[in-house]
């Protein structure tokens, strides 16, 4: 009977952490002070199935880097509170990933984390994490229903079966900020 007692002491003190690791996508999806962004496994498996010349390298090379994504999730905000929950959700979440890389400049971080995949070449996520960005953006405002938002903090999730040969390339396309110091890391 003691011992049950603990057990449920100890699961009530942790339900606070265990909320505090709640997904940050799904906790922001539906916030007024954010722009979300979620593309679905099947938007990418639809861009996997348009018809494409596969004599040209760059075409073939793009299409085998969606056909790799499973996931992109993405949060934009210029709200204090939510960049510092963001910050500490980041914090916990990279105890299971390796730091890449690393920027700082003027007070803007860019950190970029990966997943190992299924060899040293591949990576099952792939999370970018930007914050500080307004300084260095020339028009870091982006208009959301008639609504001027900047540029602050921004967190990319990207999950499947990164090739991390085409990072560099993906960002870019992407124009994800940082992305560009990626390329001599290849």
């Amino acid at each position: 009977m003691k011992k049950n007692v603990i057990l449920i002491a100890m699961a009530l003190l942790m339900m606070p952490f265990a909320t505090k690791a709640q997904d940050i996508f799904t906790k922001y999806s539906d916030n007024a002070d954010v722009t979300y962004v979620n593309i679905k496994p099947k938007m990418f498996q639809m861009l996997a199935k348009i018809d494409i010349d596969t004599d040209d390298p760059e075409a073939k090379e793009y299409l085998e880097m969606v056909n790799s994504i499973t996931s992109l999730k993405t949060i934009i905000t210029e709200k204090g509170d939510i960049s510092a929950d963001i910050t500490s959700w980041v914090s916990s979440k990279t105890s299971s990933l390796e730091e890449l890389m690393e920027v700082k400049d003027d007070g803007t971080v860019i950190k970029f984390y990966v997943k190992e995949g299924k060899d040293e070449d591949h990576v099952q996520e792939l999370l970018i994490f930007v914050n500080g960005i307004s300084k260095h953006m020339e028009d870091a405002n982006v208009s959301v229903n008639g609504e001027q938002r900047k540029f602050e903090t921004v967190i990319v999730s990207l999950t499947g079966d990164i090739d991390l040969k085409q990072i560099s390339k993906l960002t870019k396309q992407m124009n994800i900020p940082g992305g560009e110091h990626l390329e001599d890391k290849e």
